[in-house]
């Protein structure tokens, strides 16, 4: 694999640059920065700017508002993002429902949904996870009874991230109980206004409200509103989830934070010297840069091979175990390296209403609470431990 950047790559990463600079407001990129809370218009207010360049669904095919970037280019664009503080994409509709739809779903269908995922005018979440079927997810148990030309859904999701704001989800339902658990499963969109859907909070471990649990009482949902074949859901659904993982590679996000990582490393001091000077700590973020270039230079082969017409197939189960446990310990070695500021562990420090005194400096006050955060990446879009068995299968049997 050719890793050398071409003429008309460099030149694409200029344009970007030159981009970021002009479009992306300062105070949700300081936001991004500063690790605050980000609501739900900062990220709608970045992916309207996008839309209108033409940039908000760079991987979509050209026939549905995608670019005609290459796979290169597409990874120029999301470093450059990161690197200059962009919100990331919200994933769920660009990243996750709306290649399902223009893929599986009907012209019907497409016509109607892809247009506000694309605008960012819709917000979409995630009804996969129950609390009896999380990394099993195929033993799900949320029903959905035929019931003429609608669908009766009872049951219960968890860890429905960002609910709290969506006004559209996507919902993987028990159509048939008498067939084998992966084979009984649909896939159906609907409105979160729809009478019988209750959201409540599930408050994580940084303080934070991500995450939701949502309960459906006799939810009505139109038959037009299931996506592709009945009892073909888990079908859809591990197409989704390729997707899923292969975000969940972060080389971006990583590649920025350990830049944060080594100027934080250069201001705190140890004994009178720069952290940076301590043989132990530069031992070990010598060794973390190591493993991400290791994890960077897997996720270019990847996408390299995604520009000759190659999915990623299991390869993203790789980029999603190394990608979230590269995330951990980035984090885990900048809670360290801010030190004792890292031990008032006040959420509230990350919201833009917060009026207390100063945890120490700046840039330290919101890290133990994004520490905390970080565990989630080795469990959401299917736990490690499920990937490595995905991979023993697929990829290690003779």
């Amino acid at each position: 694999m050719n890793i050398n950047y071409t003429a008309q790559d460099q030149a694409f990463r200029e344009e970007v640059r030159t981009f970021l600079q002009q479009e992306l407001p300062t105070d949700i990129a300081c936001k991004v920065k500063n690790d605050k809370y980000l609501d739900r218009s900062d990220y709608v207010t970045w992916n309207r700017i996008l839309f209108d360049k033409g940039w908000s669904t760079p991987s979509w095919p050209q026939q549905y508002g995608g670019c005609t970037w290459s796979a290169i280019q597409k990874y120029i664009f999301e470093e450059e993002c990161f690197l200059a503080g962009a919100p990331r994409i919200w994933p769920f509709g660009i990243g996750m429902v709306g290649p399902v739809i223009y893929t599986f779903g009907s012209e019907e269908q497409k016509a109607r949904f892809l247009p506000g995922i694309r605008s960012g005018d819709v917000w979409w979440c995630q009804g996969f996870s129950e609390p009896n079927a999380g990394s099993d997810l195929a033993s799900l148990n949320t029903r959905a009874v035929r019931d003429g030309d609608h669908y009766v859904v009872n049951g219960q999701k968890t860890w429905t991230t960002m609910g709290q704001y969506a006004d559209w989800i996507f919902c993987l339902v028990r159509t048939d109980p008498e067939a084998k658990k992966q084979q009984g499963i649909s896939f159906l969109v609907f409105d979160m206004k729809t009478p019988g859907i209750t959201v409540r909070p599930v408050i994580t471990a940084d303080g934070a409200h991500e995450v939701n649990e949502v309960f459906f009482d006799n939810v009505r949902v139109p038959v037009d509103q299931r996506i592709g074949e009945e009892n073909k859901g888990w079908d859809y659904a591990k197409f989704l989830l390729d997707h899923e993982r292969t975000g969940i590679a972060r080389v971006g996000a990583i590649k920025d934070r350990i830049a944060q990582l080594k100027a934080v490393a250069t201001r705190e001091t140890r004994q009178g010297q720069p952290l940076l000077c301590d043989p132990l700590f530069r031992l070990r973020l010598a060794e973390l840069e190591v493993e991400f270039k290791a994890h960077e230079l897997t996720n270019l082969r990847m996408l390299a091979g995604a520009g000759h017409g190659k999915v990623p197939g299991k390869i993203a189960s790789v980029l999603k175990i190394r990608g979230s446990e590269l995330v951990q310990k980035t984090e885990a070695l900048m809670t360290e390296a801010v030190g004792i500021y890292a031990l008032p562990f006040v959420p509230q420090a990350r919201t833009d209403s917060w009026d207390g005194a100063p945890i120490g400096p700046d840039y330290a006050g919101s890290k133990a609470a994004v520490y905390l955060n970080s565990m989630k990446y080795s469990i959401f879009g299917g736990s490690n431990e499920i990937q490595k068995t995905i991979i023993a299968k697929e990829l290690l049997t003779l």
